[in-house]
């Protein structure tokens, strides 16, 4: 099958899963297309899927990410020993372990093509991710908790394993209890990188963004946090700092260029 072909499969699949989307009519362009099948994916429940739809969306994504490009984490230059800067999309990534900003329903985003990382990293690993984090809920019985971390296989993303973590948000002034929480987020993620055997691990910018973290205060929590941790377990872990806006380059290139 082509990609055009994968992709309106992968449509009237998913449509067909609730008879009043059948309304819908399928647009004839690709950017349109691909607008109309992230939004599927982002509002289907975590339920299993006929394994001829995952095979058809497996080869899907995975020739999606292929044609965006991959970064191969190992072929980045350090700006510090085991300390890497690196802006660009998170989910083309190809290493250990990527940082999933999570909420604490752990669920993914459900808002159609919303532009968060959360909504990024579900769609492009694909419907399995939701039903494993489901899975790790049920069993769980209560709503994950700030600052915590959870694993899962990567499936159709480039790297291994994402690690789930769940920020503070920010709802008024900056608080020292919010600071902490967002430092404990890192040690989380840290210490089940280390628990796995990851040799490296990507952080995306944590609560900035949608949580209202302000970024430079985030940013030096993060690269303040992994220093420590790193210098008190003797962790040989490479860290990646990824970033995606200008702005947060500029804030962890002057951090990581200071020491």
């Amino acid at each position: 099958m082509t990609q055009n072909q994968r992709r309106e499969y992968l449509i009237k699949a998913l449509l067909k899963e609730h008879p009043e989307n059948l309304k819908i009519k399928i647009p004839s362009g690709e950017q349109e297309q691909k607008a109309l099948l992230r939004s599927l994916f982002n509002i289907r429940m975590p339920l299993p899927a006929a394994e001829e739809l995952l095979t058809i969306q497996d080869a899907y994504l995975r020739e999606e990410t292929h044609q965006k490009g991959i970064t191969i984490a190992e072929h980045l230059q350090p700006m510090q020993p085991e300390l890497y800067l690196w802006r660009g999309d998170i989910t083309s990534l190809k290493c250990d372990g990527i940082v999933n900003a999570a909420n604490s329903r752990m669920l993914g985003c459900f808002c159609p093509n919303h532009g968060c990382i959360d909504n990024a990293v579900h769609t492009f690993a694909g419907l399995q991710l939701r039903l494993a984090c489901a899975e790790l809920m049920r069993a769980q019985g209560r709503a994950e908790e700030t600052g915590k971390a959870k694993i899962t296989s990567a499936y159709n993303l480039p790297c291994r394993y994402i690690l789930h973590t769940v920020g503070p948000i920010i709802r008024g002034r900056l608080t020292l209890k919010d600071c902490e929480l967002l430092a404990s987020c890192y040690r989380s993620c840290l210490e089940l990188a280390d628990q796995y055997e990851l040799k490296n691990i990507a952080f995306c910018c944590i609560s900035t963004g949608e949580f209202h973290f302000p970024n430079d205060r985030a940013a030096q929590i993060a690269v303040q946090t992994v220093k420590e941790y790193k210098k008190k377990t003797q962790s040989r872990i490479e860290v990646i700092f990824n970033v995606f806006k200008q702005l947060d380059y500029a804030i962890y290139r002057e951090l990581l260029q200071a020491d």
